[in-house]
């Protein structure tokens, strides 16, 4: 048996605490990225807590392939397939967000008070046990021999939770909805539009006229504005005066 130190206790509430405001963060964000953003602090802090117990590689497991790896394609799903916070405003079942807080409210009352009084008059053990032949080592023989089934039990669920989400979360987009090149060129050249290049910054046009030069700063006119296959209109007094000289 070993007593907790008091830098073991010092680095539990800090972190736990900051644990607990990325859940809190998690759980109340409406914005789904910013939501997998508060579970990655929540994980980064679970991380240092495995290595302050003794548990380097699970710490390292935690940050990198957890925090790292998964969250990050969390992150990208989300992204690819475009939630916004107006998402979360629709209910699909009346009542549902109620009986939600409710029942996690419950669940979180049940856990807590089971782990008070199953863990209430137990001393804190160490990890020399266990780390016996090393941390990688007791880990790997605990996962793969007690805990083989629950191990493979979790990777399961994982795995269909992921792509259950990426499930629910697609939206179907109808075929009139997406826009092809070809509709693209017909809509650019519709009446009204305008298919040619615009021009670039600092060229001013006084007229509508394809066949007039555009403007440059000092007044006069842009050759390189005008298409070599268009004749060129002569430009009247007025059109050719400098900006802000034109007659009233």
């Amino acid at each position: 048996m070993s007593a907790v130190s008091t830098g073991e206790q010092v680095a539990f509430w800090i972190l736990g605490s900051i644990a607990v405001i990325g859940a809190l963060g998690m759980v109340l964000s409406r914005n789904a990225v910013h939501s997998a953003l508060w579970l990655v602090l929540t994980m980064l802090c679970l991380g240092f807590l495995y290595v302050v117990n003794a548990a380097p590689f699970l710490g390292a497991v935690q940050i990198i392939v957890y925090t790292g790896a998964i969250m990050m394609l969390f992150l990208f799903v989300l992204m690819l397939v475009g939630r916004d916070a107006s998402d979360s405003l629709i209910e699909t079942l009346r009542g549902q967000r109620i009986a939600a807080i409710v029942l996690g409210v419950g669940f979180a009352g049940l856990v807590g008070t089971g782990l008070a009084r199953s863990l209430g008059d137990v001393s804190a053990v160490g990890l020399a046990q266990a780390n016996a032949d090393g941390n990688v080592e007791g880990l790997a023989s605990l996962l793969f021999t007690r805990y083989v089934f629950a191990f493979e039990v979790t990777s399961a669920l994982l795995i269909t939770a992921a792509v259950g989400a990426m499930v629910l979360a697609h939206v179907e987009r109808d075929k009139g909805d997406r826009v092809d090149q070809v509709t693209r060129m017909k809509q650019r050249f519709r009446p009204g539009n305008y298919p040619g290049a615009k021009a670039g910054p600092g060229v001013y046009a006084n007229t509508m006229s394809v066949a007039a030069p555009g403007r440059l700063p000092d007044g006069n006119g842009s050759e390189r504005t005008l298409s070599p296959i268009l004749p060129v209109r002569e430009l009247t007094a007025e059109e050719a005066a400098p900006k802000g000289t034109e007659k009233k």
